[in-house]
């Protein structure tokens, strides 16, 4: 009798611990009686994942042993929590209610950001759009130019007469001009689109030949200016990147766009009293 109650005994310890197997396969951890899901940890797993994705960094190795316990410690904060009853507050209910809509809204986005994926081909028009607005209009030209600038136009005049007796625009440039970037190097401006000066300097250059310099002084918004084109050549776009290398940054802005016209096309049918 003794034996058999013994063996039954045995039996349904080993019968408890196989059930509870699976229970601690799906648990992180069990805190004051109470199982921790996994899907907890997964769920911390995933945004931590898809964050390191947005950086282009990788996940350490190390990292998941720390999610554990932060999983483990956030369950004692909030059994602790739950004991004070604070879950009862007005002011924890308007906070859940908050987190619920973050958290729905978030659902919403990803889904629709999940049946709607940039395709391939909107990648590459994207990409090939943006080339084009890269590509100088035919005819196009860049100027290579210096100038001098002074505040005065009685100045500007009387050095334009002093360069056209045989002075040297660089060292004047040097000793005389208020633009503290070009007249350190003898007033050189270096290679420019005209469309990368204002109005007044622009006109002025586009109207000169290589080796001209303009006859009486430019007034800008910055002061008088003597220009000078040293050289003139057809514009060239600069060399754009492969398209693999900027896709997924492509893909990300059109993402984004999609998904704020979607917004705005649910806030116009939305009915607002």
């Amino acid at each position: 009798m003794k034996k058999f109650t013994l063996a039954a005994t045995t039996s349904a310890a080993l019968l408890a611990a196989a059930l509870a197997l699976p229970a601690l396969a799906q648990n992180v951890a069990v805190v004051n009686g109470k199982p921790v899901p996994k899907s907890r940890l997964e769920a911390l797993q995933s945004q931590i994942k898809a964050q390191a994705a947005r950086t282009g960094r990788p996940v350490p190795p190390e990292v998941d042993e720390q999610l554990r316990e932060e999983i483990i410690a956030r369950e004692i904060f909030m059994q602790e929590a739950e004991r004070r009853g604070l879950q009862a507050s007005p002011d924890f209910r308007d906070k859940m209610d908050l987190a619920r809509q973050s958290v729905l809204i978030g659902e919403l986005f990803a889904d629709y950001q999940k049946k709607n994926p940039i395709t391939d081909a909107e990648a590459k028009a994207e990409y090939d759009s943006v080339i084009a607005k890269m590509t100088p209009p035919d005819g196009g030209k860049e100027y290579k130019a210096r100038h001098i600038l002074v505040e005065k136009e009685d100045e500007a005049k009387a050095i334009t007469a002093e360069i056209k007796k045989g002075g040297k625009f660089d060292d004047i440039a040097k000793k005389q001009s208020k633009d503290p970037g070009s007249g350190a190097q003898g007033g050189d401006l270096g290679w420019s689109s005209p469309s990368s000066y204002v109005p007044e300097f622009a006109e002025s250059l586009k109207s000169l030949k290589k080796g001209q310099m303009t006859d009486t002084p430019v007034k800008s918004q910055f002061g008088y200016h003597i220009i000078r084109v040293d050289d003139i050549r057809d514009a060239k776009a600069p060399e754009p990147p492969p398209f693999e290398s900027v896709k997924p940054q492509i893909e990300q802005q059109l993402q984004q766009q999609k998904l704020a016209k979607f917004q705005e096309e649910l806030r116009a049918k939305a009915k607002v009293e």
